[in-house]
């Protein structure tokens, strides 16, 4: 055999070594929690001795529990349109300034990225209180709102990068007015995009956590908040079965998503 073909299998044996491990360092973490959750014992244990479903009787049987899923399930509802919307905008508006504003201006829509979360929950604490609004509801959107906006303006800019602007020009042209085209032609063509933001700040609001400790209340606690400080007090696999409940959320969407558009199109 040729040298150079035997050192190109051998590469290529490598990097698909390589890319396995991979896989397996991601999936690792997710396959500890779920198995943990079905585990009988009072604490989590990998493997788990036997299968039970204790503990997700537990975390429905469980008032606090409840009223935290169901605050962060009326959270991301609130805050994924908003941020889509504004978010969507933002970029539209964003795509029609050019030269050094352009610039300046992505900068500053995308700043909180770039900003720790725990610097601007200090900042939206101090904000709150001087407001008289600090663990309210409003609190708790806005903060996450803020921090999910900038996910949004960037997979909407992506998807508009990849329009041409001939398309716009010609159907002003012809008459269109800005409404008709931004309706029946920017939407659809970014609509990628769009979705893709909105699952971002969908998944970015039923993580956050560093803010909303900071500007929540005893009866605005989120899941990530209430995980936060039960593992503190307390370590049973409660906390795992909450975290199966959102994994299985999340795979039910994107296998929603990829059944009505494709994932291809999304990412």
């Amino acid at each position: 055999m040729d040298n150079g073909l035997l050192k190109h299998s051998w590469f290529s044996r490598w990097i698909t070594l390589f890319a396995w491990l991979g896989y397996l360092f991601l999936a690792i973490p997710t396959l500890v929690i779920v198995l943990s959750a079905f585990s009988p014992t009072p604490y989590p244990s990998f493997p788990p001795e036997s299968l039970s479903l204790k503990w997700f009787g537990e975390v429905f049987g469980d008032a606090d529990w409840m009223h935290a899923i169901w605050m962060s399930a009326v959270l991301v509802l609130v805050v994924t349109p908003i941020t889509t919307v504004l978010g969507s905008l933002a970029a539209y508006g964003l795509r029609r300034v050019g030269g050094r504003l352009h610039s300046l201006l992505q900068t500053f829509l995308l700043s909180p990225l770039m900003v720790p979360e725990i610097v601007l929950g200090m900042a939206l604490l101090y904000l709150f209180i001087a407001l008289g609004m600090n663990g309210s509801f409003f609190a708790l959107v806005a903060g996450h709102a803020l921090i999910c906006f900038p996910y949004v303006v960037r997979n909407v800019s992506v998807s508009l990068a990849g329009i041409d602007p001939k398309l716009e020009d010609a159907a002003l042209n012809l008459g269109a007015s800005r409404w008709a085209v931004f309706r029946t032609i920017i939407i659809p063509l970014a609509l990628p995009g769009i979705i893709a933001g909105a699952i971002f700040s969908s998944v970015m609001s039923l993580g956050e956590v560093s803010i909303s400790l900071l500007v929540s209340a005893p009866d605005t606690i989120t899941v990530p908040v209430r995980v936060f400080s039960y593992i503190d007090q307390t370590f049973d696999p409660s906390v795992n079965a909450v975290a199966v409940i959102f994994i299985a959320i999340a795979v039910v969407a994107m296998l929603a998503l990829d059944r009505v558009i494709g994932l291809q199109r999304v990412f």
